[in-house]
């Protein structure tokens, strides 16, 4: 159920990032739904194969190249996602930051929230 539950926020976060794009269109909310499935399990099999076998570039460019691979992905899955088009490489690189902050936004309300630290009767400062 989580994961579902993150899918359609994601689907959300691909809807509400192709909105302020003009470089990234998505047909519908079904689309969305289906582009952030794939993403998920692109992101889950393709990615750490990609982020081995870019380890020595990935050092020399201080992880910056973690963005290029990120979008590969969104480019890999406009490929094979009909009706999610991204123009460009860059259209891409842009819209996985973009899409990055917007889910993190998205998913702020339902992340729980822990007390900075628990009072301890026996610390020095316990009032």
């Amino acid at each position: 159920m989580n994961f579902l539950l993150k899918v359609i926020v994601s689907a959300f976060a691909v809807v509400i990032t192709s909105y302020l794009m003009r470089g990234v269109s998505v047909e519908s909310f079904t689309t969305a739904i289906v582009v952030a499935f794939v993403l998920a399990v692109l992101n889950a099999l393709l990615k750490p194969v990609l982020i081995i076998l870019t380890i020595p570039v990935t050092i020399m460019s201080l992880g910056l190249f973690l963005l290029v691979i990120n979008a590969f992905i969104i480019q890999l899955a406009a490929y094979v996602v009909r009706g999610f088009n991204v123009d460009s490489f860059w259209w891409a690189l842009l819209f996985s930051v973009i899409l990055s902050v917007v889910t993190w936004v998205l998913e702020l309300p339902a992340r729980p929230r822990y007390p900075q630290h628990r009072r301890d009767p026996r610390h020095p400062d316990h009032y």
